[in-house]
């Protein structure tokens, strides 16, 4: 997907923000693309009548599943979906799944693979919802993505965790929060996250430090371990008593 923000006075765009998203891909947005004193500008010409546009060109790549076609486009289309449907059939012998197949938790349509975490949400936080103030369906399924989206997030290691993505991932609460749903019980698990984080980098930079001590102590007992071999030879050569040819 390309996404970029339109200069009303030039009808030029802006450098379009490049994603490719994918089944592997647990990312919602763009960590930047303009700068609010940008679009504040009053000469900049992106923001006019307190209206701004963004243009959003998608690329699909490749369908999983069925498409869903408005019945609108007529009999041509329909043929063209029997026709890829057959296909799919063919291909795989599998039977046909479709990609909006949901299923309702509470007032929330999710798919299939997110049924048991929101089943869990709901029973440990029966309330998390109760303010939630968006009613289009299509609106909170896209919240409700987002917060899944948070959580596995925060199901990685500290290792896999950057401190990129717990920027996203508080901006993430915010954006959640702003629209009434209560998470204080993730904000603390973010916290406690964003901590562990800080010692985990805290412990590398000082187990760095360590190493290089411990090279140098290292460096230093074989230099002494050296000197001390040579006094002993010093010392061996010193204790020897003279023969009579020595002494005469």
């Amino acid at each position: 997907m390309y996404l970029s923000v339109v200069n009303q006075v030039s009808n030029e765009l802006s450098q379009n923000e490049e994603h490719c998203f994918d089944a592997r891909g647990c990312n919602w947005g763009y960590k930047s693309m303009l700068s609010l004193d940008e679009i504040y500008d009053k000469d900049g010409g992106f923001l006019v009548d307190g209206d701004l546009k963004i243009v959003a060109e998608v690329d699909v790549l490749e369908v999983i599943g069925k498409l869903d076609v408005p019945d609108e486009m007529g009999e041509e289309s329909e043929s063209v979906n029997m026709l890829e449907e057959d296909d799919v059939a063919e291909s795989n012998g599998l039977p046909e799944v479709s990609v909006n197949e949901s299923t309702d938790v509470n007032g929330f349509q999710v798919l299939p693979s997110q049924i048991e975490t929101m089943s869990r949400i709901f029973e440990r936080h029966p309330d998390f919802a109760s303010k939630f103030r968006p009613k289009n369906e299509h609106l909170r399924t896209a919240y409700i993505n987002v917060l899944l989206s948070l959580i596995k997030t925060l199901c990685q290691s500290t290792e896999e965790l950057s401190n990129d993505d717990l920027t996203d991932a508080y901006a993430s609460l915010a954006y959640l929060t702003d629209a009434g749903l209560t998470l204080d019980w993730l904000k603390e698990k973010l916290e406690e996250m964003s901590e562990r984080k800080e010692k985990q980098e805290a412990g590398e930079r000082r187990m760095k430090e360590i190493e290089e001590e411990l090279k140098d102590l290292k460096q230093k007992c074989s230099n002494l371990e050296a000197e001390l071999e040579k006094e002993k030879a010093d010392v061996s050569v010193a204790r020897a008593p003279l023969s009579l040819d020595d002494v005469v």
